[in-house]
């Protein structure tokens, strides 16, 4: 089915449709266009970036290898391929038989999330559990997770259309999901990171209430009653704050944990630790501040969870800065620490669900927790014994790790490494629950990524000195690899350096065939961690703190000075990548230093101030503690600073975008065009925060790569890319 692409427009559309084998250009004219696409022959011929056939290459034993300059390689990883194997992992859970059952979105499938179920006999065929008019998303804090329970046999999920909550059953084939909470006509209600309590057959979720105000909508924890054949108004149970999360029920139902913060906090600024008593009718009818009640420490609880005796187990960064694994014990209501180490057990709560550690025996002398921690920009999986205090840790092939299931004396492992994808691994362990005898992938992103081995450029950590003296910071640095390239040895590959999203959040130095695209094609490739990232502590995350747009825009370009000197990458050909808030790091790179020579900008903030106006509840005073005075939101803003830019940029965007509105694309680019530089939009249909669809993602990528090889590379493209028109250039 062809997919729509839309171009920059006025009030008139240009538009362009393709379909995931085969590009076609279909032209809508107005006198208003902003831009058309380039599609006939004679200007085809004009593109420095169109040459050679994109046929399989290969050398013979013996053979040199093919002498060609860095960016014209040809590669097998194709922007197909890479769009192909974009599927994404929603979290996993075990049925009450054991079998393993986790959430899958598909790009073919126009980004659709599908619970599947892991196959009855050895060999079978995974089983889809959601029927094909049905997707399993939550669209809370817009980030959404946590959109599915499975308890016994039965699953409670959020519907994507309609955001209402179904009921269904994972046993049954011909089994049809059931809508538990009322249809207000429209999604004006959201739901997330819900539980099931057993003492009164009912749901404790987190809900998101729009209903009167779309921008500023009510959370609370609401519990829904299963029994009631009739559907009826969820249950109040905690209300007040801003936000919540994590609510989690102890084995007799008895008491609720749960997480809460409030404006102008992020959850991993400052966050609290709740336990509430259950009445015999259900309310709620005592609270208890467990942790972040104390003014004089400045903690982030997250994660509570239950042992089967009762304990409450959650991971906080009280003192030493590094999200560690705590213990309640409530009979003096004091917290103490399990293990301590300068690692992160946990990680931003961008998204509901994360489950970092799992209580795999409880017993009257100690328990055994399953967790995995940070450290030096790699994953560990160790057994931690709560009494002794000792961290047995398991050696897997994984380098990065997410989320931890429990099943049958063994472990489901969310994670990745430098040649293996985001992948599920099923981890046996031995009797004593110490040591793994076996590891086997059950799910895979990409199950057929391992034929690109030779392909593969592994990362490199570096630390590189930023502007501060004495101080580091870090990223992955990618070299260029192909078996059947090289270039001369007196040319420098050029790079590009991407900044990541949150600004709070984490690169990894996972496979990633996005990368490895630029790599085989003989770009070199640094993913940078600036400071305000996370895995490194509370003290580097907060190195953002009144800071952004100027720590993360020093730090980026303190990486690409460093490669340059380091002769790793040619001080000319230096571009710059980013979405979201990486979108807007390389706008104010571009817009207030001159190290880079070209950008791409995905759904990026150009204008502070407009963000902190129409952005969702969840980030909405997110910048006031990263920004600060009304004065800095003007000065930072690269949209005021238009006159400020000097090199080419192209920009993407999601029309549905709610986080970043597409406002924001829109007039940066109206003001580069005017100022007369090269740019070019694009905009997708059907597309929020983050490409989703196959469509999306492979015209992204490739329209990327043409774009800079066309504007700084001095190379010609392998691959036949069709470039869109660029304003101010063609």
């Amino acid at each position: 089915m062809a997919v729509s692409a839309i171009a920059s427009l006025t009030r008139f559309s240009t538009y362009y449709s393709f379909s995931s084998s085969s590009l076609t250009f279909n032209y809508l004219f107005s006198r208003r266009i902003i831009f058309a696409v380039s599609a006939n022959k004679r200007q085809q011929k004009q593109q420095s970036c169109r040459i050679m056939a994109s046929s399989t290459i290969s050398l013979s034993p013996g053979q040199d290898k093919i002498a060609a300059p860095y960016g014209s390689w040809k590669s097998p990883i194709t922007a197909d391929v890479v769009s192909g194997a974009s599927k994404r992992l929603g979290g996993t859970a075990v049925d009450g038989h054991g079998h393993l059952i986790w959430l899958e979105s598909r790009p073919t499938e126009s980004g659709r999330a599908v619970l599947v179920k892991e196959p009855e006999k050895a060999g079978g065929e995974p089983i889809d559990i959601t029927p094909k008019e049905f997707a399993v998303r939550s669209t809370a804090q817009e980030y959404g997770g946590g959109a599915f329970r499975i308890f016994g046999d039965t699953v409670v999920f959020s519907n994507y259309k309609d955001q209402r909550l179904y009921k269904q059953s994972v046993d049954s084939k011909d089994s049809s999901p059931v809508p538990i909470t009322p249809d207000y006509g429209a999604p004006l209600i959201c739901y997330a990171d819900g539980v099931y309590d057993s003492r009164f057959n009912r749901y404790v979720t987190v809900r998101e209430d729009h209903r009167e105000d779309g921008l500023n909508p009510i959370t609370d924890i609401v519990a829904i009653d299963l029994s009631d054949q009739n559907i009826q108004e969820p249950k109040v149970l905690v209300s007040g704050s801003d936000f919540y999360a994590f609510p989690r029920i102890d084995p007799k139902g008895e008491r609720v944990a749960w997480i809460e913060w409030h404006h102008p906090n992020m959850p991993w600024d400052k966050s609290e630790l709740w336990v509430g008593y259950i009445s015999e009718n259900g309310d709620v009818y005592k609270r208890i501040c467990v942790a972040g009640f104390d003014p004089t420490k400045v903690e982030s609880p997250t994660e509570p969870k239950w042992s089967s005796r009762g304990e409450l187990f959650f991971v906080t960064d009280r003192e030493s800065g590094f999200w560690n694994l705590h213990k309640w014990v409530e009979s003096n209501n004091e917290v103490l620490a399990v293990y301590s180490l300068n690692a992160e057990f946990s990680r931003p709560l961008w998204v509901f669900g994360m489950n970092s550690y799992e209580i795999i025996q409880s017993h009257e002398e100690k328990n055994l927790i399953a967790c995995s921690y940070r450290q030096n920009g790699r994953s560990f999986l160790g057994i931690l014994d709560d009494v002794e205090g000792s961290l047995s840790l398991l050696d897997i092939p994984f380098t990065d790790i997410d989320n931890i299931t429990s099943g049958n004396n063994c472990l489901y492992v969310e994670g990745a490494s430098a040649v293996e994808p985001s992948s599920v691994a099923k981890l046996t362990l031995d009797g004593h629950k110490l040591k793994a005898v076996d590891f086997k992938i059950v799910w895979s992103s990409s199950p057929d990524s391992l034929k690109y081995k030779s392909y593969f450029s592994l990362p490199e950590l570096i630390e590189f000195p930023t502007d501060v003296l004495g101080q580091k910071a870090y990223a992955y640095y990618y070299p260029p690899s192909n078996p059947i390239y090289q270039a001369s040895q007196e040319e420098k590959p050029p790079l590009l350096l991407k900044s990541h999203g949150g600004p709070t959040s984490e690169t990894r130095g996972m496979l990633n065939l996005n990368i490895q695209y630029w790599t085989s094609r003989g770009w070199a490739f640094v993913d940078v961690n600036y400071g305000g990232s996370t895995g490194y502590g509370r003290e580097y995350r907060e190195r953002l703190l009144g800071n952004w747009g100027i720590v993360d825009v020093n730090d980026c370009c303190s990486c690409a000075r460093f490669l340059v000197d380091s002769g790793k990458a040619d001080e000319e050909r230096l571009c710059i990548t980013g979405g979201s808030a990486g979108g807007y790091t390389t706008l104010a790179a571009l817009a207030f230093r001159d190290t880079f020579k070209a950008g791409a900008s995905l759904y990026g903030v150009a204008d502070l101030s407009m963000l902190r106006a129409e952005t969702h509840k969840f980030e909405s005073r997110y910048i006031d503690n990263l920004v600060g005075t009304e004065k800095d939101y003007f000065e930072r803003s690269p949209l005021n600073f238009v006159d400020k830019f000097s090199c080419p940029i192209i920009l993407f965007q999601g029309l549905e975008d709610k986080v970043v509105p597409p406002d924001q694309a829109r007039k940066i680019y109206r003001a580069l065009k005017e100022k007369g530089l090269p740019v070019a939009l694009v905009e997708y249909e059907g597309e929020q925060h983050g490409f989703r669809k196959a469509e999306s993602i492979k015209f992204t990528l490739e329209q990327q790569m043409v774009f800079f090889a066309r504007l700084v590379g001095n190379f010609n493209v392998a691959d036949e890319i069709n470039p869109i028109k660029i304003d101010n250039f063609d």
